[in-house]
């Protein structure tokens, strides 16, 4: 008998069809699902707005762009001041704009105080500086030490000129080596009736002795000659290098001239040769001191 195996035939074939298709590639759907999510994110990056971050820019390095930098400018470092030659202005003689006739004589006088750190000694002088020289000398030497926290008065004489007018000299004082350290001047007018301006003690000089007083022998005794421009009452009174001052006296002048007036000094005999110094205030009409005379006498023992 003839078996029909056709059926078994076609049933085979269709197995070896479907395993052959189980093992043909397939498409990698998740690398396509990959792709288009980093598509779709690059497309919402895209349409992001900006960053507002904020970055410092670097400074540029070349030449040309530093050289353009203004580089930092610094003040010297201040140098110190000398301490060693300074002078305070204390009182004067002659008032600014007293009026003078034409070829009269007159003393300026400046009361000056040693506030610097050195000495003035007799190389140091007062010496003329511009304006208007009134006669006067070129330079005046210092006649003793000024120590500092001393006073010193020292005086030109002068003569007024025949023009009337308005003259200022402008003086100061000079170093050993030469340098002015201080300045001040005169002043004074001129005219064809001369004679005045305001009532003021011009000058004032000093004359030391000695005499007893007290119950001692040969005490200090300093006579102060006290001048004037004119007719007036002088009030004044003594100081003295110990810190004491005296009462207020007076003196009346009838006209321009000069008085005298005097103390002592009780000074125990212990203090020989130490400086000590007398001078006067003037309170009307000046308002100034007048300097003083240093001496290192003391009552005998």
């Amino acid at each position: 008998m003839k078996t029909n195996r056709r059926p078994a035939r076609i049933l085979a074939l269709m197995c070896v069809l479907f395993l052959l298709g189980c093992n043909l590639p397939r498409q990698d759907t998740a690398g396509v699902q990959t792709a288009a999510a980093l598509t779709v994110r690059a497309e919402l990056t895209a349409g992001a707005p900006p960053s507002t971050a904020t970055f410092t820019p670097v400074p540029p390095t070349s030449a040309a762009a530093t050289a353009s930098i203004p580089s930092a400018t610094f003040a010297p470092a201040p140098t110190a001041i000398s301490s060693c030659d300074k002078a305070q202005f204390v009182g004067e003689t002659v008032p600014d704009n007293t009026s003078f006739s034409g070829g009269d004589d007159l003393v300026k006088s400046w009361t000056l105080k040693n506030i610097g750190s050195c000495s003035w000694t007799p190389s140091y002088s007062l010496v003329f500086v511009s304006g208007d020289a009134l006669a006067g000398p070129a330079n005046v030497g210092l006649a003793a030490n000024v120590n500092p926290s001393q006073n010193i008065t020292v005086s030109v004489n002068l003569e007024a000129p025949d023009a009337n007018g308005t003259y200022r000299g402008n003086w100061g004082l000079r170093n050993a080596a030469g340098v002015i350290f201080s300045s001040f001047w005169v002043q004074i007018k001129v005219s064809s009736g001369g004679g005045g301006g305001a009532f003021a003690v011009t000058h004032v000089t000093y004359t030391f002795s000695q005499s007893d007083y007290a119950g001692k022998d040969d005490c200090p005794m300093m006579t102060a000659h006290i001048t004037t421009n004119g007719p007036g009452d002088v009030t004044y009174r003594w100081t003295r290098s110990d810190g004491a001052n005296a009462s207020m006296q007076s003196v009346n002048f009838a006209s321009a001239g000069t008085k005298n007036v005097e103390t002592h000094w009780a000074l125990g005999s212990v203090w020989a040769g130490d400086t000590h110094w007398l001078g006067i205030y003037v309170d009307e009409p000046n308002h100034q001191e007048f300097g003083h005379q240093t001496f290192t006498q003391a009552c005998a023992p």
